[in-house]
């Protein structure tokens, strides 16, 4: 079960201000597989005006970048990316503006709705989170990011849309380190 600290933290404000949002990353991975350490949360969230995301994350409570910090990673068409810190607590939340990359597109209209101890919240589907995962690993090389695909595996299995994950995987080129975690499961 992740932390519900960021969950009320980071998810509960998005819901309040009525986004279109996804957990991510290790929050999701923990949610669809096995529990592990993090010490923040990745969301993408649809995000129209840099005013929206200062006022559902204000201060003293909450570092947001500055409206012009998020206007220019908003008008980047794909991989635009802040950091939203809640300062009593120091931990973090890595917000993925969705712009207009379409892996993104097509699971923020797959994300799936999850219980966490008595909130709802949105979670990736398990497809992009072990796509991205790939992704962090070819970018990276931490070895969290093989565990956790393992295990998201091993818990989804059959459950997985193999056919548009190995196609994502294929035109992202991590087509043969998806296949090569695959073939070393046990």
């Amino acid at each position: 079960m992740p932390d519900t600290d960021l969950i009320d933290l980071f998810v509960v404000p998005l819901n309040h201000a009525g986004f279109v949002y996804m957990v991510t990353g290790s929050v999701a991975s923990m949610l669809y597989a096995e529990p592990r350490f993090t010490a923040d949360v990745d969301v993408v969230v649809r995000v129209n005006a840099p005013e929206e995301l200062r006022s559902a994350f204000s201060s003293p409570d909450y570092y947001c970048p500055p409206v012009d910090v998020v206007a220019v990673e908003m008008a980047r068409p794909l991989h635009g990316h802040v950091n939203i810190l809640h300062t009593p607590s120091a931990l973090k939340a890595d917000v993925y503006l969705a712009g207009e990359d379409p892996l993104h597109r097509w699971a923020l209209a797959l994300r799936r709705r999850f219980d966490v101890g008595g909130r709802e919240i949105w979670v990736a589907p398990p497809e992009y989170v072990i796509l991205r995962k790939l992704l962090f690993f070819r970018e990276g090389g931490s070895s969290k990011h093989v565990r956790d695909v393992r295990a998201l595996l091993a818990a989804q299995g059959e459950k997985l849309d193999f056919v548009s994950l190995e196609s994502l995987a294929a035109e992202r080129g991590v087509g043969d380190l998806l296949t090569e975690i695959r073939a070393s499961r046990p």
